[in-house]
């Protein structure tokens, strides 16, 4: 399936699934989405670039490992359960800012940390799952040719 025009169309498509990620992750404390479902369409548009193109331009993409990246979400994910401990509330009880940037109110919360958090560890594993897959995948083609 590796036609020309899949390779031509991968890094477009690669570019709309990983801005819909960031949409759905962005809108998801307030409606259904969120750091799961955006993570899982962000590594299916790495897998989709990885198909087209290798497991090579995907990692140079993604300029951390993937289990690095999945290792800081996890890290995001625990620090916005622990800020509540530090404010004396219930454990991941949603904590709210509002910084004024260049004069506009921003709400910032610690749900949306842990949203990030989540979608980072489901970026990461995923990615890092698919992409040994399909270093497996080329490593058996390579032998089958010997």
């Amino acid at each position: 399936m590796n036609t020309l025009i899949f390779r031509t169309v991968a890094p477009f498509l690669t570019a709309l699934m990983l801005l819909f990620s960031v949409f759905v992750l962005l809108r998801g404390h307030n409606e259904p989405g969120g750091g799961f479902i955006g993570g899982l369409i962000a590594a299916s548009g790495l897998a989709i670039y990885g198909i087209a193109r290798g497991v090579a331009p995907v990692r140079r993409a993604l300029f951390f490992h993937p289990l690095s990246l999945a290792g800081f979400g996890l890290l995001l994910s625990t620090v916005a359960g622990l800020l509540s401990i530090l404010f004396a509330v219930p454990f991941m009880t949603g904590l709210w800012i509002y910084p004024n940037l260049f004069g506009l109110e921003v709400p910032l919360s610690s749900v949306m940390l842990f949203d990030i958090g989540v979608y980072l560890v489901v970026l990461g594993a995923i990615t890092s799952i698919a992409l040994t897959l399909e270093e497996k995948e080329v490593a058996l083609e390579e032998k089958e040719m010997e």
